[in-house]
């Protein structure tokens, strides 16, 4: 399974570790929906090969906000995001946030709703959760978690 974010933030770029915001959600939800087995932070980000998942983002810019990306960041990293899904092959790429998904398929009309989605990337599977930073207003925590444990049985379901 290959996690999917948008761009680092700044405290990520600082740290040198994928959602690495105080306020980010990330690491408790993967623990608390059992996609991994112990508790992690931000600085074990590189042990989810550990447990068959890898991490990167659509755009390699750090930025405060996503409000200052430019459309052409957007349209590199798309192309440089699936060529690395048709390298690799994950079953599953997972979306982290609607804006990533948008970003991954521009074209696509209308709501987005949280869960496997019909398109594909090659033979990888689309998943998409919610944001899970703080700042993001539009889920509670418990509406975030039923959507990873949601995942982790997608994923149970394609190892079968």
């Amino acid at each position: 399974m290959l996690f999917v974010g948008i761009n680092p933030g700044v405290r990520s770029a600082l740290t040198g570790h994928h959602f690495a915001g105080f306020s980010n959600r990330f690491w408790k939800l993967l623990y608390d929906s059992g996609l991994v087995p112990e508790p992690i932070g931000y600085q074990d980000d590189g042990r989810l090969p550990e447990w068959g998942y890898g991490i990167t983002n659509i755009v390699r810019r750090a930025t405060p906000g996503i409000d200052t990306l430019r459309e052409e960041e957007y349209a590199a990293g798309r192309v440089r995001l699936r060529r690395k899904i048709l390298r690799y092959r994950p079953a599953i790429a997972v979306a982290v946030g609607v804006t990533v998904f948008r970003a991954l398929f521009p074209d696509r009309r209308g709501a987005v709703v949280l869960g496997l989605q019909p398109e594909r990337i090659g033979e990888s599977a689309v998943f998409v959760l919610p944001n899970p930073s703080g700042r993001n207003a539009n889920y509670s925590y418990r509406e975030m978690l039923l959507a990873y444990r949601s995942l982790a049985l997608t994923l149970q379901h394609k190892a079968l």
